[in-house]
This record gives C-alpha cells, sequence and structure tokens, in this order.
C-alpha cells in the first residue's frame, strides 16, 4: 500500500495535476469509513483522485472552538493508503489565506442562512468561499461530497451552477453504522451513553418515512415522539424541504422531501437527514 503524496502549496499541487483529470474529495481530516466512500466514488469518475484536509477558519463562528476540531494527518494518509488517492492537498490556513481571512466571500443568499446557517451564522459563507477557492486552485472534472451535509450539498451545487463553474459535482448517499448512526468526524467526542442516545436521530427518520403518506404534520409528529424519549438528545431544529428549493414544504406539499434533524448530544453537536415521500 502507497500512501498519497503530501501536498502543502498552491503551486506545487498545479505542477503536479497539470494535464491530469482529476477527482477532488474536500475534506476537513479526521477522515471516517464515510469519507472512504466519498474516495471510493472519486476513484471511480476520474484517474487522478485528489483529497483535500484543511481544517478551513473561515466556516468557525466565535463560539465554535476551531481549536478542537480533530486533526491527525498521519492516522489520514494511513487510512488512504489502499484507496488509489494519488494527492492529498494539506495546505496551511497561511497558504490559503495569504492575507488573512479574504475579503471576497461567495454567499449562499437565503438558504444559507436558515436551518445550520442559523444556528452557525456566517458558516456557509465560509465553506461556499474555500471550497470556490479548493475548485479553482484544483480545476477537477468532478468533485465528491456526501449527502449527510445536505444544505451544504445544495448550496455547493447551486454555486457552482450559479457561476459556471466547469465541475460536476457528486453526491454519496449518507454512511451509517450498523445501529444507524450517521457517520461523523464529531462521533468521537461522545461518550458511551451519548452514542447511545444518539441512534434517536436515525430513529426519528425511520419514523418520519413511515408517516409520509399520512402527510407532514404526522411526519413531524412521529419524529418528535421519538426525540422526546431521548432526554441527552437537545434538538435544534426538525424540518421537511423541498429538495428542489431547500425551503420549507406547506401542508400541501406531495412528493419527493428531505428531513432535517439537529440537535446537540452532551457536548457535541449532530445532524442528519434522509428523503421521504410525502403523499
Amino acid at each position: 500500500m502507497t500512501r498519497p503524496v503530501v501536498i502543502e502549496t498552491i503551486a506545487a499541487l498545479r505542477d503536479a495535476l497539470a494535464g491530469r483529470e482529476v477527482a477532488l474529495v474536500p475534506t476537513m481530516g479526521a477522515l471516517h469509513e464515510g469519507h472512504l466512500e466519498l474516495v471510493a466514488e472519486a476513484t471511480r469518475q476520474a484517474e487522478t483522485v485528489v483529497v483535500s484536509i484543511f481544517v478551513n477558519p473561515l466556516q468557525f463562528g466565535q463560539s465554535e472552538d476551531l481549536t478542537r476540531y480533530p486533526r491527525d494527518l498521519e492516522s489520514d494518509l494511513d487510512a488512504l493508503a489502499p484507496h488509489g488517492v494519488a494527492y492529498v492537498f494539506a495546505p496551511s490556513a497561511e497558504e490559503m489565506y495569504p492575507d488573512g481571512a479574504t475579503a471576497t466571500r461567495v454567499t449562499g443568499g437565503s438558504v444559507a442562512g436558515m436551518f445550520e446557517g442559523r444556528s452557525r451564522p456566517g458558516h456557509f459563507d465560509g465553506v461556499l468561499t474555500v471550497v470556490a477557492k479548493l475548485l479553482g486552485i484544483v480545476r477537477p472534472a468532478v468533485a465528491v461530497f456526501g449527502q449527510k451535509d445536505a444544505q451544504q450539498l445544495f448550496l455547493v451545487q447551486r454555486m457552482v451552477a450559479d457561476l459556471n463553474i466547469a465541475t460536476r459535482i457528486v453526491a454519496v448517499e449518507t454512511v451509517r453504522a450498523d445501529d444507524g448512526l450517521a457517520l461523523s468526524s464529531r462521533n468521537r467526542f461522545l461518550n458511551g451513553e451519548e452514542r447511545h442516545a444518539a441512534k434517536a436521530l436515525s430513529r426519528a427518520l425511520e419514523a418520519a418515512s413511515s408517516a409520509g403518506d399520512r402527510g407532514i404534520d404526522a411526519v413531524l409528529a412521529a419524529s418528535q415522539s421519538v426525540l422526546m424519549d431521548e432526554d441527552l438528545v437537545k434538538l435544534d431544529y426538525l424540518k421537511v424541504v423541498d429538495p428542489a428549493t431547500f425551503l420549507p414544504v406547506d401542508d400541501n406539499f406531495r412528493g419527493p422531501a428531505r428531513v432535517l434533524i439537529a440537535a446537540q448530544v452532551g457536548s457535541t453537536r449532530l445532524i442528519d437527514n434522509d428523503a421521504i415521500y410525502l403523499n
């Protein structure tokens, strides 16, 4: 097994990728099986795969602890070794933002201020700005994102379409543990009791799906009843949105929809989502 070549500068990465068709997997590191599913899809999409590992300071709010985000580049490289990744782009903050936080930002409009954006003001402006920078640096034919971060995925897809960026965005379904919990780098912060309680998020989504034939009120009631049974789960939001617009649906909506959940479990904030069909 060969570890990917680590490149830390934009100039060196552009030199290495010149003339290659590339698939990019943007990450913040702390890689788990969910990330490796993204990598597997990337290897099917292009001959050369680049994984970026960069903890982006622009997407952390004042109340969020940037220093707490897990970082372990050596473990990440070991995890990637069997998976055919050619390069890991691991720049410093100074390399990405040599003059400090950029004056130019990509903004996501009203949707970026909802749900995660309401709980984490400015978060998606930071995400879209760094994704735009990465797409400009790597110039990939394809970039692969996970469906678990559904709002992020929607906003990235819309940014690429709105700005005519010549990269195709490929989505990979949420990867779950055997007990249903969506894989996340933040799961490592859960203790045993919290880990057990966190399963309520995926159970709530299953309840929502089962209630889809009875309308939006039944979907929300079924989900909330599951979450209310777990004292350690403090709900932030539970919403049903139209996948085409990412706006909340009304009582008359019929068709494919997506349920979004965010909750605090102990000191750890978790998100999850799933597709449902409203009759």
